[in-house]
């Protein structure tokens, strides 16, 4: 089987840079600590942390910003329910190779450098801090989920529960569901409050 050769520095195919980095389409969304937004100057101090950080930023009339660099063919984004909410677009397959053929890995390795910097500005956590806030997110949801399940379970199954305690299962349900549909984590508070009527 005859193979290319790789040049040194060379990148696979596809290969993502910035892993933290959204497919396009794709939002994500980041805690913001307590405080940090009303600090930062809410949208509009957000779109400057932007011009600050890339290229060409812009925001609109809702204060969201348009901006880019290197990378990142396209990053919008605004503050939103407490939460930092962007869209990043960045080369992949031929047009990252191009990119790195044409520019370096040191601009490549600076789009790097500059997001992180960005979301260490916007959220007021750095990113070790980011990506706890994402896992105790995800375990969360996890349990809420688990949860949701186990109480759906226990009213098939249980024939000691009144109609009272039935109605209270389905209202805990329906309030975790309804966080979960708008693609938010509940609180382990709510999760505890169904958990306690099972």
């Amino acid at each position: 089987m005859k193979t290319s050769p790789v040049r040194e520095g060379a990148l696979p195919r596809g290969a993502n840079l910035m892993p933290s980095m959204t497919v396009a389409g794709c939002m994500e969304r980041f805690h913001v600590r307590r405080g940090h937004e009303k600090k930062t100057g809410g949208n509009a101090g957000l779109a400057k942390l932007a011009a600050e950080a890339f290229d060409g930023a812009s925001a609109d009339v809702d204060g969201r910003f348009q901006a880019s660099f290197g990378l990142m063919t396209s990053v919008s984004g605004e503050y939103a329910d407490g939460r930092l909410v962007v869209d990043v677009v960045q080369l992949k397959g031929e047009d990252l190779q191009t990119f790195l053929d044409e520019q370096g890995m040191e601009i490549a390795m600076e789009s790097r450098r500059r997001w992180s910097t960005f979301l260490d500005d916007a959220t007021g956590y750095n990113a070790k801090q980011r990506g706890d806030k994402a896992k105790e997110e995800a375990k969360n949801i996890s349990g809420a989920k688990s949860t949701i399940n186990m109480a759906h379970k226990t009213l098939e199954l249980s024939t000691s529960l009144d109609a009272e305690a039935r109605q209270a299962i389905h209202e805990r349900i329906d309030a975790l569901q309804a966080v979960l549909d708008e693609g938010k984590s509940p609180t382990e508070g709510m999760i505890k409050k169904l958990k306690n009527l099972l």
